[in-house]
């Protein structure tokens, strides 16, 4: 981690995703194959409102606080931008931001977002159309357990 004391702080792999130390957790990803092959990741917190709440707020905030780091992987380092976009009203709270990764010319942008509906929270990542495709879907599931 170069660039980002706040992430740095909370450690882990937290600079390019939102893994929460919660425990009762469950994760899986889809693969999207056509013409550009696509991942969709959807995770499911379950804990009081408020650990929840505080869990995402200080990831997506210590996140958001190095607009542009880097992240060494190997003997690789990886360019992050990271930039806050709005989440469409569901659940009591949400968080949403893009992701941009930068190696060896190529670049790739995720969107990680966030809604908590109770004790409840489903993180959803991927490309931007596939979470907004799906996001609603895994809220209302998550709702419904």
């Amino acid at each position: 981690m170069i660039g980002c004391p706040a992430l740095a702080e909370l450690g882990g792999n937290t600079a390019t995703s939102t893994n929460l130390e919660l425990p009762r957790r469950a994760k899986v990803s889809f693969t999207y194959a056509g013409s550009s092959s696509s991942e969709l990741s959807e995770e499911l917190y379950s804990d009081s409102a408020a650990k929840l709440s505080k869990g995402i707020g200080t990831v997506f905030d210590a996140m958001l606080s190095c607009p542009t780091y880097q992240v060494v992987s190997g003997s690789t380092v990886i360019d992050m931008v990271t930039t806050k976009t709005s989440a469409p009203q569901l659940g009591d709270e949400r968080w949403s931001q893009l992701l941009t990764y930068s190696a060896g010319g190529q670049s790739s942008v995720v969107k990680q977002t966030a809604i908590r509906s109770g004790n409840v929270l489903v993180i959803v990542s991927g490309s931007l159309a596939l979470v907004d495709a799906h996001l609603a879907d895994a809220v209302q599931a998550a709702q419904a357990r």
